[in-house]
């Protein structure tokens, strides 16, 4: 039965209705965001002054993105596709 269980009371839960503290931290990274970038709150900020900063301070995605930009791994396909072909061919005529 419910003899020796303590039932937990109900969790205390408040919605905000005249502030969102979620959306004015959200502000406050962004205004310390756009003083680091050195973009004044006069001159509208697009996404092009913004993209990329984040890629460029990390050092994983640096790299990442460097031998993403390399065109060798195209070579690389076509060789194996042409070995395919090739091996494909000689075993039809075996």
């Amino acid at each position: 039965m419910g003899l020796f269980v303590n039932r937990k009371p109900r969790g205390f839960y408040h919605p905000y209705i005249y502030a969102d503290p979620r959306r004015e931290r959200l502000d406050r990274m962004k205004e310390e965001a756009r003083r680091e970038l050195g973009l004044s709150q006069e001159k509208p900020v697009s996404p092009e002054d913004i993209r990329g900063k984040f890629v460029e301070a990390t050092r994983h995605l640096r790299r990442r993105r460097e031998r993403r930009a390399r065109p060798w791994h195209l070579a690389v396909y076509l060789f194996f596709i042409v070995l395919l072909m090739f091996l494909w061919g000689w075993l039809l005529s075996v």
